[in-house]
């Protein structure tokens, strides 16, 4: 097994750009399928691999044979960097769908105080005072809503920033996720996750998993996958709030 890694390994370090282009183009895709369940609906998964392509083809290019890393690794971060830096120039969550999940989540800390325990989403639609389906469309409109946000951090509501990845030298969310109060309070509000929001959280986080992979697995439909990370994640900064608002 280690003979065969290595030899991957030499032919992949001696191979042409054209040729490292050729092998690595699933990892494109990959990345892509991965990243896409962050973003908003209205990012299409082609888009990002078309600028993960160029981010692929640069690499290829700029690749130094003797800095010691595996090209793999170096095309994975150019590939992230050329998704993100197309990312930045977009407007990614619309301003309704942002107040939409503020909302979504205020009224979830409110009605799971109040029960004890994880509301349905029919119970949280009612509370808002709409119906399921359009609750269920706020959700997939607020597909790349994520658990710590820059925007937590700052003074402006309304921030359009790329938000987990952009810079920011004032406010680091890695610094409240290397907190271990903070993580040992997130692990307990996973588990007070419904069951199916419990392992798509896992699937996806852990097992890296796409949607439609994650569909598969909890048969049901890739918009429906968006929906219930939307959810889960509404749920946990919900009962995350103290750390969120400090």
């Amino acid at each position: 097994m280690a003979h065969k890694a290595l030899s991957l390994y030499r032919s992949t370090q001696s191979a042409s750009e054209d040729e490292r282009v050729r092998q690595h183009m699933p990892l494109v895709r990959r990345i892509a399928y991965h990243m896409i369940t962050r973003l908003p609906a209205s990012v299409d998964v082609d888009d990002l691999i078309q600028v993960g392509l160029m981010g692929l083809m640069e690499a290829a290019r700029n690749f130094d044979t003797e800095a010691g890393v595996q090209f793999e690794t170096y095309a994975s971060q150019r590939i992230r960097g050329a998704m993100l830096d197309e990312l930045r120039s977009a407007d990614w969550l619309s301003r309704q769908a942002r107040r939409n999940m503020r909302e979504i989540e205020s009224t979830v800390h409110r009605i799971e105080h109040q029960l004890g325990r994880a509301a349905s989403e029919g119970e949280i639609a009612e509370a808002l005072g709409v119906a399921l389906s359009d609750y269920q469309a706020m959700l997939s409109e607020a597909r790349g809503h994520q658990l710590v946000h820059y925007e937590d951090f700052a003074d402006d509501e309304d921030n359009d920033q790329l938000d987990q990845y952009a810079a920011d030298d004032k406010a680091n969310p890695l610094d409240m996720l290397s907190d271990q109060r903070f993580k040992q309070q997130l692990i307990d509000a996973i588990a007070q996750l419904p069951e199916r929001e419990q392992l798509l959280m896992a699937l996806y986080y852990d097992e890296e998993l796409n949607l439609k992979e994650i569909g598969a697995v909890l048969g049901v439909t890739e918009s429906r996958v968006c929906q219930l990370h939307s959810q889960a994640v509404a749920r946990l900064r919900a009962r995350l709030q103290g750390w969120l608002n400090r």
